[in-house]
């Protein structure tokens, strides 16, 4: 425990625990239900930020679905069917990818089930009734990943998407597209060839503010223990007719298997990719993560890696270990999820094993500097024993969670059993709350640490501060005894002004001090918590 380095003439109105702090969310299920409901993903809707579409693939004895959950109210209520009722309604078999396109119709792609091939289904009156099944494509296909065009200068405006991996040699991914809805799809346009003894894995795509398409998938070798070792990646300057590719964009050392212990489920090290589109500083640069081991950055145990590409993927920069629990700690990280709010902020959920011998929670890593230092946030408020669910395939209890941001807000989506049975769980997040934002991009003269406020305050309150050269930041918390209670702070930040929102509900009433601290520069400053 750290002692501050210098006296404090008050007296403690009451002791506090001396923990650091996460902040934790009130969790909810979006649609409860006697079905399982595992690999839930989220979108937003294009122009109305009220609206999502969540799906999930969803399990009864031997009948399998795809949920249908939307809000158009901003999350405050949610309403839908853990069926997806398009005709035939045996031909549904999980890896759902809903879509929102330009014209707010729903679009939800999926596998075939007992009717093998990539299908998609479409709704013009948000999920009240839906098309019958439209096949994108026969034959042995995996593990599809939607994306559409919603960037109005983008000769290919409206344009949805469909990337997902062929299971014939060359094992490559492959994508179609359609420009009415989903009525109808474009052939099948093959994006890579894969590596010698390779299969190309796991692919997703992203659309870039230019209304280029991305897509970044694993390179898995074919013979034990068949893990993901490379990342590879492609870009379309023509609405996907044609493809850039990169067989490996850079290294990896993936952790896929059918029995991960302790829970002997089937994980994998498959990319999660976003694209910063907010117009600001890091507008168009490329966010790749995976789960790696034994592999620097990467410990012995199974962490979240981060990629970014600042040229359109033409470089990548070195991995980052994203998840901040000591290294080499033997705790699972796994499944990482990634959104670009509209400050720039990168937001990554994961499952994550750290405050338990055998259960697992859900944490957000956060950074506001491109991915070069991360925060971490407990946000689930339970804990959960992951494990495989009948009927889903050997070993599986879902390989994917998403998030989404609108308003201000992050909407992860995830599944755990905490109820008995596989559900999709969510938490309202509001950006402000879990810690730092730029405010500003201006270059301040000098450092300045400013009185947070409201002072007193209950239970949260903002402190900011400015940053005029690039350099490490500390910004700390100490109680009235000099003893350190949370690091809010302490990471690398280039120049501008910043705010971070403190939540205290895990502190006692008291005075208590912040201390920001920088190459030649500290400040103290008091506040009060009064509950």
């Amino acid at each position: 425990m750290k002692i501050l380095n210098f006296i404090i003439p008050i007296i403690v109105l009451s002791c506090a625990s001396f923990e650091k702090l996460y902040a934790q969310f009130p969790n909810f299920r979006i649609h409860p239900s006697t079905n399982n409901q595992i690999e839930p993903n989220i979108v937003v809707h294009p122009t109305n930020p009220d609206i999502m579409f969540a799906s999930s693939f969803t399990i009864r004895t031997s009948f399998r679905s795809e949920g249908v959950y939307l809000t158009t109210n901003g999350g405050l209520n949610w309403y839908g069917t853990d069926t997806l009722f398009g005709n035939p309604i045996t031909n549904h078999g999980g890896d759902p990818g809903p879509v929102i396109d330009k014209d707010g119709n729903l679009i939800l792609t999926h596998q075939g089930g007992f009717i093998i091939g990539m299908y998609s289904n479409s709704s013009t009156n948000m999920g009240q009734t839906w098309s019958n099944n439209v096949q994108i494509a026969g034959d042995d296909q995996d593990k599809g990943s939607p994306a559409t065009n919603v960037i109005p200068a983008s000769p290919y405006y409206g344009r949805t998407f469909l990337v997902w991996t062929r299971f014939t040699s060359p094992f490559p991914i492959v994508t179609s597209y359609t420009t009415n809805s989903g009525a109808n799809w474009s052939g099948l346009i093959q994006v890579n060839n894969s590596l010698p003894s390779r299969q190309s894995v796991g692919p997703i795509m992203a659309i870039g503010p230019d209304g280029k398409s991305y897509v970044s998938w694993a390179s898995a070798i074919l013979v034990s223990p068949f893990n993901e070792d490379c990342i590879g990646f492609a870009v379309s300057s023509n609405g996907g007719l044609n493809w850039s590719i990169t067989e490996c964009a850079y290294d990896c050392n993936g952790i896929k298997s059918s029995s991960l212990a302790p829970w002997n489920i089937r994980v994998n090290g498959y990319p999660s990719m976003d694209i910063d589109k907010t117009g600001g500083p890091r507008n168009g640069w490329i966010y790749i993560l995976t789960t790696e081991k034994n592999l620097a950055p990467a410990g012995t145990d199974p962490d979240i890696v981060f990629h970014k590409s600042t040229d359109g993927g033409s470089t990548w920069s070195a991995g980052v270990r994203v998840n901040q629990d000591p290294i080499n700690n033997g705790k699972i990280q796994v499944f990482p999820a990634v959104t670009v709010d509209s400050s720039g902020g990168i937001n990554v959920i994961y499952f994550d094993q750290r405050n338990s011998p055998d259960s697992a929670q859900i944490y957000l890593s956060r950074s506001v500097n491109g991915g070069d230092n991360w925060h971490d946030y407990l946000i689930s408020d339970h804990k959960f024993l992951p494990k495989s669910i009948s009927g889903a395939g050997s070993g599986n209890q879902g390989d994917n969670i998403g998030i989404t941001n609108a308003n201000n807000k992050l909407w992860p989506v995830w599944m755990d059993d905490h109820t008995g049975i596989y559900q999709v769980w969510t938490a309202s997040i509001n950006i402000d709350e879990v810690g730092i934002s730029q405010t500003s991009f201006e270059i301040p003269e000098h450092y300045m640490l400013y009185q947070n406020f409201p002072n007193p305050f209950n239970p949260s309150t903002k402190i900011k501060f400015n940053v005029p050269q690039t350099g490490n930041i500390s910004l700390v918390i100490f109680d009235a005894a000099g003893r350190e209670v949370a690091e809010l702070v302490n990471q690398v930040m280039s120049p501008g002004s910043y705010e971070y929102s403190f939540d205290a509900r895990g502190l006692s009433s008291g005075i208590y001090f912040y201390k920001m601290k920088s190459d030649g520069y500290s400040e103290v400053k008091r506040m009060v918590y009064l509950k």
